[in-house]
């Protein structure tokens, strides 16, 4: 089969032949019809990540056609139009991933591929009403966002809830499901063509945060916030609890700005606010969001799409941060 492989941190990523997986009971094999990008893809290209191994075929995000499988009982799986759940081995707790807790793509090959193996229990029922490279675009970000939102800051309708970064995929996903939701959603972007994009999605408004004044931009606008969602941290991080309603909930899922910088702790305690970390999500977590998704007619928002052989000119693009929403692969 063909495959995109990564040989080494300092090589781009190559479009090569490899051989097809082979299954072991309760193991399936599915044709991939697209495939998405997630930062974490990115962060293994450069070297960044843990665990990373040499070769390695990276894709968390994949749907398309169970063609195989390794046990007679999940022969109804055939020829199934499916979406993968990437959340491999959460573990028994709905609080916290467990020790063998694993993300598809690293250590396991993933779906950057013509073909990838995984679990039984990992395939979904494709929403009809999305197409290939749309189901494709959900899994990792849109499980990450629907933990963070319901499962960690119970978001109902008529919360308040500020989204820091909104254009990266698990940015848009958290707009997406709040305005389903019936939250009021606000955002900060660097790019002000990005809030524009959020407003036309339901966002209320946005501010950009390179602005000094980025914090007291959105005082003026709202006298404070239920939730925020951020997966950035960074210096700005300081400004959130006064931007929090008392009782609010900080959720957070990623550290691209740095760490969390010094923080009043006098205010988290007096205004009783939460602060939560979340990853990924469970299997109850990722048939919700489908369930969510379906019952919502939602659809992720995909900023290009490129044929699969170009995964390396897909990961260049990700690299600017320049995309609203998901980048996807297409297996023609």
């Amino acid at each position: 089969m063909k495959a995109i492989v990564l040989e080494a941190a300092d090589k781009p990523l190559i479009c090569k032949e490899v051989d097809k997986p082979v299954l072991a009971p309760g193991e399936v094999l599915v044709h991939i019809k697209a495939a998405a990008l997630n930062r974490r893809d990115y962060w293994i290209t450069v070297g960044k990540y843990a665990g990373i191994k040499y070769p390695s075929i990276l894709g968390s995000d994949g749907a398309g056609i169970v063609s195989e499988v390794g046990s007679d009982q999940d022969i109804h799986w055939l020829n199934q139009k499916v979406v993968i759940n990437p959340s491999n081995n959460y573990g028994d707790s709905d609080d916290h991933q467990g020790a063998d807790f694993k993300i598809l793509g690293l250590p396991d090959n993933g779906t950057f591929a013509e073909y990838v193996k995984t679990r039984v229990e990992y395939l979904h029922p494709k929403p009809v009403h999305l197409t290939w490279e749309q189901a494709a675009a959900l899994p990792l970000a849109g499980l990450t966002a629907y933990r963070a939102l319901f499962t960690k800051a119970k978001a109902k309708k008529g919360d308040k809830v500020l989204i820091s970064g909104v254009g990266a995929g698990t940015g848009a996903f958290a707009l997406q499901w709040a305005v389903a939701a019936g939250c009021q959603v606000f955002v900060t972007s660097g790019s002000g063509e990005k809030i524009e994009r959020a407003k036309q999605l339901g966002a209320a408004a946005g501010v950009n945060y390179k602005a000094q004044d980025w914090a007291e931009q959105l005082k003026l606008m709202v006298h404070g916030f239920d939730i925020i969602i951020d997966s950035a941290l960074g210096n700005g991080f300081a400004k959130f609890p006064d931007l929090c309603n008392p009782g609010g909930r900080i959720v957070i899922f990623g550290g691209t700005a740095g760490n969390i910088p010094p923080l009043d702790g006098r205010k988290i305690f007096w205004k009783q606010l939460q602060l939560l970390g979340t990853t990924m999500g469970t299997y109850d977590d990722f048939v919700a969001m489908l369930n969510f998704v379906n019952n919502h007619q939602l659809v992720p928002v995909i900023d290009e799409t490129f044929p699969l052989k170009d995964a390396q000119k897909a990961v260049d693009k990700m690299a600017n941060s320049s995309q609203f929403g998901k980048i996807v692969l297409q297996n023609l």
